[in-house]
């Protein structure tokens, strides 16, 4: 069977939208409370070492939620599975439905396949920390999700690469804002929504507003837990452990 007949020529399009409507929904939506959750660290409850209640409280709310696990796989981790597969071969195959738009040979098409590349790595190496305790050479922080704020801070500042941690995550989280930003601007192009250059105009100043905002977000957060004052969150984390689960050990996070 020649390769014009292979499933992905087949179904180009459907996997096309597919691909387009995932890095929308649940991806790119999963960056607006997850980025604001973590910017909580700066701008929530004053009176709890910055946002280190606010913080830990949304974390609690996170790891409390019923059936976590499967709401990770199903509305996480096989939308980015798909979206990444897909993103990879068409980055590599240099298949567009936009050379209409005269789109796939700018600076816009480079960089977004580049931030992908560096999202995916990212956000694989996140993941894998965060849920499953892996460190990659202590580059990733072990998390503590009863003590959140502390152990994000305490990695970012004395951990075995020092601030170029804080550094590695901002470039990660940047790369994701812009992918999702610019690609929300190309999703229109997909679907047929801006077809005009007015319309791809007014949408991409959209994008970039949206973009910044969550790119703020992502900065306040990387920023607040690089200068938190780590045993003064430890101590709220403590206190709020012990209402939470008042048999529970308030020995300080655990080390993975």
């Amino acid at each position: 069977m020649s390769s014009s007949n292979s499933f992905i020529d087949r179904h180009y399009l459907v996997l096309r939208r597919l691909h387009s409507i995932s890095g929308i929904v649940p991806i790119g939506l999963f960056l607006f409370p997850h980025l604001t959750t973590n910017s909580s660290i700066v701008w929530g409850d004053a009176t709890k070492v910055g946002g280190v209640a606010t913080f830990q409280h949304e974390v609690n709310f996170i790891h409390d939620l019923p059936a976590l696990f499967l709401i990770e796989v199903f509305g996480l981790w096989l939308p980015i599975i798909y979206h990444a597969a897909m993103g990879v071969y068409f980055a590599r195959s240099g298949r567009t439905n936009t050379s209409r738009y005269a789109y796939q040979g700018n600076v816009r098409y480079t960089l977004q396949r580049a931030s992908g590349y560096i999202a995916l790595v990212f956000i694989f190496m996140h993941v894998a920390s965060l849920r499953f305790g892996v460190s990659f050479g202590g580059l990733m922080p072990g998390f503590d999700p009863n003590y959140a704020a502390s152990t994000t801070a305490e990695h970012f500042q004395n951990g075995l690469w020092g601030r170029f941690a804080a550094v590695f995550y901002l470039v990660g989280v940047m790369a994701a804002v812009y992918h999702f930003a610019n690609g929300l601007w190309t999703a229109a192009i997909t679907w047929g929504l801006t077809v005009t250059t007015t319309a791809q105009h007014r949408w991409g100043m959209a994008c970039a507003a949206i973009g910044a905002g969550l790119a703020a977000a992502g900065l306040t957060a990387i920023l607040g837990f690089t200068f938190l004052d780590v045993g003064e969150a430890e101590t709220v984390e403590k206190e709020m452990l012990q209402m939470k689960s008042p048999t529970a050990s308030a020995s300080g996070p655990t080390e993975n």
